[in-house]
């Protein structure tokens, strides 16, 4: 199969997917109007699904995916501005967990959910590492307190502006201020020479985080976790990634022990007009 086909029966003409296509690798002719690939098509596609999904007639048939496999949009089941600003609003971070493990096919739905986040040139970089038993999250949660500890020698500075010094003591009588004592965490990684691969990893783990909120499901970013296996090998070493691959982010993950009935005030925005 080219690129694409499209069903001329089912093709009404009308252009649609020519003026969506990101790449601009769709043509047609006056002569015969039914679309086709340019003559870069197969080097320039990003297997987007624009095309796809943009034609109401589903008569777009892509290489990577045809109308059969792209479920249909629901318009009932999309947010309306109010609903989309509560929802956002009342997302928190969550650092107070139930004694209770989430489930391993409920992950693997948050995380299908979460792969339909955008990527630079649609590349999807960005792969899953759980750490699903909490004595696994506990001992990685000692390779971030190692790595403190050096932090506090060497890069005395830094390790003060980040409280280190009062995290390593806590962690010393019992307190986890490392990974809050979470049931799991959730690892986003990927190729550490992709230049798209930390924005796309950021902009997915942004997905699972509000998806864990829909599920019922409580979830935190984990700055120290993700900055230790960034920087400190032992960390890197246990957490065992394939090779070539960095940690772009994690998430703490579990079922929130508490319930929140008011939606906190922000700062306001500073906005510029040019």
């Amino acid at each position: 199969m080219s690129v694409f086909i499209v069903d001329p029966d089912k093709c009404d003409r009308d252009g649609l997917c020519v003026l969506e296509c990101p790449a601009q690798i769709i043509e047609m002719d006056k002569n015969d109007p039914v679309p086709r690939p340019s003559e870069m098509a197969g080097d320039l596609c990003m297997d987007c699904g624009h095309c796809v999904a943009v034609c109401p007639k589903g008569a777009f048939f892509h290489r990577s995916m045809s109308p059969d496999e792209c479920p249909p949009l629901q318009k009932e089941l999309l947010l309306g501005p109010e609903q989309a600003a509560h929802f956002l609003r009342s997302r928190r971070s969550i650092r107070v967990w139930k004694d209770k493990k989430v489930e391993k096919d409920l992950i693997e739905k948050l995380i299908k959910t979460a792969r339909f986040a955008p990527s630079g040139h649609n590349l999807q970089p960005v792969m899953w590492h759980v750490i699903h038993d909490r004595k696994d999250v506990e001992k990685m949660a000692g390779h971030v307190a190692d790595w403190m500890r050096y932090m506090m020698t060497e890069h005395k500075d830094v390790a003060e502006m980040m409280h280190m010094d009062l995290v390593v003591e806590k962690w010393e009588k019992g307190s986890d201020g490392i990974c809050r004592g979470a049931p799991h965490v959730i690892v986003a990684h990927g190729p550490a020479q992709d230049p798209t691969a930390q924005t796309a990893a950021t902009i997915a783990l942004t997905y699972l985080d509000l998806a864990a909120h829909a599920l019922g499901l409580g979830s935190c970013w984990a700055g120290f976790f993700n900055a230790a296996a960034a920087f400190f090998p032992p960390m890197q070493k246990a957490l065992g990634l394939p090779e070539g691959n960095a940690c772009l982010g994690a998430m703490m993950l579990g079922y929130p022990r508490l319930k929140y009935h008011r939606l906190p005030n922000r700062k306001e925005p500073v906005i510029t007009w040019a």
